[in-house]
């Protein structure tokens, strides 16, 4: 598919190879904060999670798309669209790059250009958001680079670490009328 292939990565299916990156990703405690995880998730779950991966976005609302280099087709991170809302046209965005040696190469901000020319071209969605906490500065200097633009906060939205943060909404309107 043309629309999820950049210039230094592509974007795919979950397959069930990527079993051994979700179930890392998925039991991360770093990242329980953004996914409003408690638990730890088995192997066994999450094998389920991608023999039912294929099933399609209007049915079950998110669609995972695994971020890979175009140079050797080595897996990077994960994007996610979820909350997919056709009444309203309107999809959430989260992303993720695994390691500390493929952040700030370009990767994310690639594989969100890619996502969001998916979302406005094949899901007709009018606005794509996300919700970033308030001390994750690499990701809103992502989405700002990316053209998304705080429009709201969320007070005292996430609880975290013994402390309540704030949450910022961040769209991206599409340029084109639905």
């Amino acid at each position: 598919m043309k629309t999820l292939k950049g210039e230094h990565i592509f974007l795919r299916a979950l397959e069930l190879s990527d079993l051994d990156f979700l179930y890392n990703l998925e039991n991360d405690e770093s990242l329980w904060e953004v996914s409003n995880t408690t638990t730890p998730y088995s192997k066994y779950i999450l094998n389920q999670y991608l023999e039912n991966s294929h099933r399609d976005i209007y049915d079950v609302k998110q669609l995972r798309l695994v971020i890979c280099k175009t140079e050797n087709e080595a897996v990077v991170g994960f994007i996610d669209l979820f909350d997919f809302d056709p009444k309203h046209n309107r999809v959430g965005v989260g992303i993720v790059i695994f390691s500390e040696e493929d952040k700030r190469k370009g990767f994310a901000s690639e594989a969100l250009k890619l996502t969001c020319d998916y979302a406005f071209s094949h899901l007709n969605v009018h606005q794509v958001f996300a919700g970033i906490t308030e001390e994750n500065k690499g990701s809103i200097l992502l989405f700002e680079k990316t053209g998304f633009e705080k429009t709201g906060v969320k007070k005292d939205w996430i609880f975290s670490e013994g402390k309540y943060k704030d949450e910022y909404l961040y769209q991206l309107i599409s340029q084109f009328a639905n």
